[in-house]
């Protein structure tokens, strides 16, 4: 009966022991992944910064050229928006000069004609006037 209560203390004794290192298995387990967690961790914060500066230089680099597209399309529609408007215009002077409708030129000119005449009329006026 002694053997059986020795070998009964012993497999507890084995059994809390077991139980302790896998305890401490698994403390060792939870410190190496913290350790290597950090390592990972700043690893990956690094290879982050790295592509980040690269796809920044890709993305700036595509920014303008999107920017000079944009710029050229800008000035082409311009361009063809005053060669619109400059066909609009001499196509509503050639209606307006059809029907009748002077120009700007000619109104001008009639009106500086208008203005001259009626220096001349003023001007006898006050000459008969005078007389």
């Amino acid at each position: 009966m002694a053997k059986k209560k020795m070998d009964v203390e012993d497999l507890q004794k084995n059994v809390k022991e077991s139980a302790q290192r896998i305890w401490l298995a698994g403390l060792g387990a939870l410190a190496t992944a913290e350790e290597e967690g950090g390592k990972l961790f700043k690893n990956l914060v690094k290879k982050g910064e790295a592509y980040e500066s690269k796809a920044k230089g890709k993305l700036d680099g595509l920014r303008d050229q999107v920017e000079d597209v944009a710029g050229k399309a800008r000035r082409s529609a311009a361009g063809a928006w005053d060669k619109v408007e400059e066909a609009w215009d001499d196509k509503v002077a050639g209606t307006l000069r059809r029907i009748g409708v002077p120009s700007r030129d000619e109104i001008s000119n009639l009106t500086t004609r208008v203005e001259q005449l009626t220096a001349m009329v003023e001007s006898k006026a006050r000459g008969v006037r005078r007389k």
